[in-house]
């Protein structure tokens, strides 16, 4: 456990963003899931619309810097390949 006042603030706040970071790359994973089963069972409507719920979400997630934004472009891409690819 720390003794300078400064690394007990440090870890709080690493705690608080570490428990941040763990919720949105969860909603972000489910995003994507919810998603990829729509896509599976060939519903496009739905599809597109969680295809722009989930590129939302990983626009977000880069806003306030949980992924890489190269990340989010790739999962975007591949995303919207597989959206196309079902349509």
């Amino acid at each position: 456990m720390a003794n300078i006042k400064s690394q007990i603030k440090r870890n709080k706040q690493n705690e608080k963003r570490r428990l941040r970071n763990k919720a949105v790359k969860s909603s972000l994973k489910t995003a994507i899931r919810k998603f990829n089963e729509a896509a599976a069972t060939g519903d496009g409507e739905l599809a597109t619309t969680l295809l722009r719920d989930a590129s939302r979400k990983l626009d977000k997630a880069v806003s306030k810097g949980v992924i890489h934004k190269n990340q989010a472009a790739n999962r975007k891409s591949a995303i919207s390949k597989r959206l196309a690819s079902a349509a």
